[in-house]
């Protein structure tokens, strides 16, 4: 790709004056990470740099995936612009996030818990949270326990209920993504599932549910009479 400084484009091509005139739907994803990423290096410009980093990812929506340490070690992305670029994602799963927080928010269906984890754990390894409740099913605190490999996480009950006496919680939802996209539980995932409820019933700390998720389903335990 021949490289060409953004400020030696014409006017009308520079990305910048292209959102400003046209509207930023106009703006390919090349053009809109550019500008994210400000400027380029002395041996390329910002353009050519967007799209060796998307070239790397190879599909723009694994973008949302990519890691501080894949970042820096494509040429050209310094600390700074792997900041910058990180920031703006998870500014963009926040955007996309249909609630800001959930503490305080009643939960009275796996549809709310899907709808607020749905993109803050999308991500290409396992994360485990616990909610915890209070008497009236109301969020006291959310916490991310464990991060696993693609196919496996580690939940230890004593970590789960030992929070749960601290925050003085009645019940818990338990929540973790799968990778893969399907959202079946593995016998793992069921054999941890019973434990847990089973722990509960002896401390007195309900599990009400634990919900699987992907980027655009869920499972609940729950819903499924498996609680």
């Amino acid at each position: 790709m021949e490289n060409i400084k953004i400020k030696e484009l014409p006017i009308n091509d520079r990305p910048r004056e292209r959102l400003i005139n046209n509207g930023v739907q106009s703006l390919s994803n090349e053009e809109l990470l550019a500008i994210v990423l400000k400027t380029g290096t002395k041996d390329m410009s910002a353009k050519v740099l967007s799209s060796m980093i998307l070239k790397y990812v190879g599909d723009i929506q694994n973008l949302k995936n990519i890691t501080y340490h894949e970042l820096i070690n494509i040429k050209g992305v310094g600390t700074a612009k792997a900041c910058m670029i990180l920031s703006f994602i998870e500014l963009s799963k926040r955007i996309n996030s249909k609630m800001e927080t959930i503490k305080g928010i009643k939960l009275n269906c796996p549809k709310l818990v899907f709808d607020y984890y749905q993109y803050k754990i999308n991500t290409n390894q396992e994360h485990v949270y616990c909610i915890y409740l209070d008497a009236s099913k109301r969020v006291i605190k959310d916490k991310l326990l464990f991060v696993g490999t693609v196919n496996h996480s580690l939940i230890h009950p004593r970590d789960i209920f030992k929070e749960a006496y601290l925050l003085n919680a009645s019940s818990i939802i338990c929540v973790h993504n799968h990778p893969s996209g399907d959202v079946h539980p593995s016998s793992e995932d069921i054999n941890v599932t019973n434990r847990l409820r089973q722990i509960g019933i002896l401390m007195g700390i309900k599990l009400v549910d634990h919900i699987i998720i992907s980027e655009t389903k869920y499972y609940s335990f729950l819903e499924n009479g498996k609680i």
